[in-house]
């Protein structure tokens, strides 16, 4: 059991030593996808923490999970991982916690989710460079599209809140730095469903590329007092998978008590 230990350290040490191109920029741009099959890709697939990382290598390190198959120590890392973030959320975030996903609106009326979800959705996410001012990050889920301006300006004062919000973006050495706000409230879902969240939220989020260049390591730093009591920092990994390709969003279908009926 050691070994999967020795191994996820080893994938851990990948994730934080980004890998560096002639230019001094990590290669970002291109199609990521699902993670490597590895113990911590599985554990990150949608989001996760360091708080749950330790907690799952503690769980493999014990002699006596020897017996036990990843995927249930893995689940078992999860449920602690859930209370860790249950404990970071303030009363008022508690009233609507555990948000109902028979109530989620992705679900009831195929709406595309808010930015707190949309940053750890499955699947695919392609990374282009739009001229010299401008990244693009467009997701697999619900083809969302995201604009990252580039070229020094501050978030607007007064900006109209919507469902992705407003991003400016820079550089640090080799990782991209992401700062996201006037995201629309109450946007169904932060990372799992974990609650709701106010138009005060306020995210960074910092992209890296691996060492071996084959994972895509997302660090992201939610803030908004109204829902954490200290911010919650949350991680996802993507693969490299440049044979693929993005789809126009047709996954979504109403349920049949539904009176609009029809796909999305």
């Amino acid at each position: 059991m050691k070994r999967r230990s020795i191994f996820l350290a080893l994938v851990l040490l990948a994730w934080m030593t980004p890998a560096r191109s002639q230019s001094g920029f990590a290669k970002l741009e291109g199609m990521w996808s699902d993670p490597p099959s590895t113990v911590v890709g599985s554990f990150c697939f949608f989001s996760c923490t360091d708080t749950g990382i330790e907690q799952l290598n503690k769980l493999l390190d014990d002699p006596a999970n020897d017996s036990l198959p990843a995927n249930e120590l893995i689940g078992r890392a999860k449920v602690f991982e859930g209370a860790y973030i249950k404990g970071l959320l303030t009363q008022e975030a508690l009233k609507h916690y555990p948000l109902d996903p028979l109530k989620d609106p992705g679900y009831t009326r195929c709406e595309p989710w808010g930015l707190a979800r949309q940053m750890f959705a499955p699947h695919q996410l392609e990374i282009r460079q739009r001229g010299k001012d401008r990244v693009e990050l467009l997701y697999g889920e619900w083809t969302a599209r995201r604009t990252v301006y580039m070229d020094g300006r501050k978030i607007p004062a007064g900006t109209k809140p919507s469902r992705l919000g407003y991003s400016v973006g820079r550089w640090d050495g080799d990782t991209l730095v992401v700062e996201t706000s006037g995201v629309a409230a109450n946007i169904f879902g932060v990372a799992a469903d974990a609650t709701l969240h106010s138009a005060e939220l306020r995210t960074v989020e910092r992209f890296a590329r691996s060492a071996d260049g084959k994972t895509l390591m997302l660090t992201a730093t939610l803030e908004d007092a109204a829902t954490f009591r200290q911010p919650l920092v949350l991680k996802k990994i993507w693969g490299w998978a440049p044979d693929q390709k993005i789809a126009a969003y047709d996954s979504c279908e109403l349920p049949a008590e539904s009176k609009t009926g029809g796909k999305r």
